[in-house]
């Protein structure tokens, strides 16, 4: 089977499951000639639930488009230079091929897909030493804003119990979810200490997108911090915030919280 190149674009983004929601990628403070010039994609896991996303809010989001769709088996078509990105929402052994994949092509690599061996951690940081890349377990803006809210809260309420309770569909696999460890590092920022991971408390329930709450317990109060995902449209228009930002930074591994200082400083 062959990858889905540029011209089967429009037929592939029909894999999506309702019409994609619709946002400028970069609020009006954010935008620039560079910010418009068409962002060429290379993605991997193009038949996922996230891949039909991406290929739906791809077709209707300016300064996009597809180089080349990759699913599993497929072989990479497009050549260095005709890329600019890969973004991966695929499986472990996926995010190892995506790696290689933007190595050769000497482009930009967001991974996002979750729950990575350390085997698949290991190939992104190698890549890292040729190209610009980033794993991010979550693309949310929402979430990149609850964290910072979490770190500044944990570090205003020394001696608080901090617990995180992260629900999503019963098809996914890891647990705790990226985003719950992703918030517990947050709460590690605030305190200076790492967060007891028995205070993690991962559901799999019926088809929630996914929520997460961070709940401070201290005498006699409360504080609950809680972002829920209502479609998984946040996560591709994220991706596709993540993916034109990483595609003008310089070869190495980076973090979600370095684009989302730059995305707060307008």
């Amino acid at each position: 089977m062959h990858g889905f190149t540029e011209n089967s674009r429009a037929n592939h983004a029909t894999f999506a499951e309702n019409a994609p929601m619709t946002s400028t990628l970069l609020p009006q403070s954010h935008a620039t000639e560079e910010s418009f010039r068409p962002l060429r994609i290379v993605l991997h896991g193009a038949l996922g639930r996230m891949g039909q996303r991406l290929l739906g809010c791809i077709s209707t989001e300016r300064g996009c488009r597809i180089a080349q769709s990759i699913d599993r088996d497929n072989q990479l078509e497009v050549h260095p230079g005709d890329a600019d990105v890969v973004i991966d929402f695929s499986s472990d052994d996926g995010a190892m091929r995506a790696a290689q994949a933007a190595t050769t092509l000497g482009c930009a690599l967001l991974v996002g897909t979750t729950g990575l061996s350390q085997a698949s951690l290991d190939a992104v940081t190698r890549a890292s030493a040729w190209v610009p890349a980033m794993v991010a377990p979550n693309t949310s803006l929402g979430v990149a804003v609850t964290r910072k809210l979490v770190m500044d809260a944990a570090r205003l309420l020394p001696g608080f119990d901090i617990d995180i309770t992260e629900t999503h569909h019963i098809r996914k696999l890891d647990a705790p979810s990226g985003t719950a460890l992703s918030l517990a590092a947050a709460v590690a920022q605030g305190t200076g200490k790492p967060m007891n991971p028995a205070r993690i408390h991962p559901i799999r329930a019926g088809d929630v997108v996914g929520e997460h709450v961070v709940t401070f317990s201290g005498p006699g109060e409360r504080l609950m911090i809680t972002h829920s995902a209502t479609s998984r449209d946040l996560f591709a228009l994220g991706a596709l915030r993540m993916a034109r930002w990483l595609a003008q930074q310089p070869a190495g591994m980076h973090v979600t919280d370095e684009w989302f200082a730059d995305f707060a400083r307008g």
